[in-house]
């Protein structure tokens, strides 16, 4: 029987590239990111035609895919030129641990790979109870934030909330965790991350490289207690800041191991 699904794919972000990859249909991946770098072979298996918000039309249209898979709102405007030149483009916009899961399986069926993305599925649910079932039994929950980017502040989204609270910290700015989009993220005035005291701060500034120095030079930061400590570390963006497979495994077992390490040390 021919094969019905999708042969000739271009991934507009990595998390899509990931996943397809893990379910064993990399055979149909024709393009990716520049910013792809799980797994590491596709970088050296697959033309990189795209960047984040834009990416080479021309490139993109010769490789003739069948379907082109991309993220988010961000990318409306480079989805919508893609429709115009007679491309099938798809947009997932997961935003929670919960999508992110249900994003999984949907990816598997439009593949012909459910049943290998329910596994992934619930091999990924298997790691996050066992790091939730660790976290319960840790003695408290330090007050944890998460700077998404430093100019302005932004903390971190939803599914970034999700695994911190999973991981056994306390979320210092809870109320803005459901806002998908970054402006509705920003710490207006850096005064009010003293004011939540922090105990542990993870910094993953989309990207760009992570200055230290940078944050705890301004105003008032010394008398915060993750920086009086030294407790502030710096996550990878590629396994924190894409909604996919990488955050809900590597992503956070580093949160969860910080966070177990700072208590055990303080009990």
């Amino acid at each position: 029987m021919k094969d019905p699904f999708p042969k000739r794919i271009v991934c507009l972000t990595e998390e899509t590239t990931e996943t397809l990859y893990l379910l064993g249909q990399e055979h149909r991946i024709v393009g990716i990111s520049h910013f792809t770098k799980r797994p590491e072979r596709a970088r050296k298996e697959k033309p990189r035609v795209s960047h984040f918000t834009d990416g080479d039309i021309g490139s993109i249209i010769a490789l003739r895919p069948d379907l082109v898979l991309g993220f988010s709102d961000i990318q409306a405007d480079l989805a919508a030129e893609l429709i115009r030149k007679g491309l099938t483009v798809t947009i997932y916009n997961q935003r929670s641990v919960k999508e992110i899961l249900d994003f999984i399986v949907r990816l598997g069926a439009t593949v012909g790979a459910t049943d290998e993305a329910l596994r992934l599925r619930a091999e990924l649910e298997g790691g996050l109870n066992a790091i939730k079932s660790a976290a319960s039994k840790l003695n408290r929950r330090p007050r944890v934030y998460f700077e998404e980017w430093f100019d302005p502040l932004i903390t971190g989204i939803e599914w970034v909330a999700d695994l911190i609270d999973i991981a056994g910290g306390e979320n210092c700015f809870p109320e803005m965790t459901g806002q998908s989009l970054a402006k509705n993220r920003i710490i207006a005035d850096s005064s009010q991350v003293i004011e939540e005291a922090p105990e542990i701060i993870f910094a993953s500034w989309c990207g760009k490289k992570f200055k230290k120095n940078k944050m705890i030079s301004r105003a008032g930061w010394d008398s915060i207690p993750a920086v009086r400590d030294d407790e502030i570390w710096e996550i990878s963006s590629d396994i924190i800041l894409q909604p996919g497979p990488a955050s809900l495994s590597e992503g956070v077992a580093e949160i969860h191991g910080r966070i177990s390490d700072y208590v055990r040390k303080n009990d």
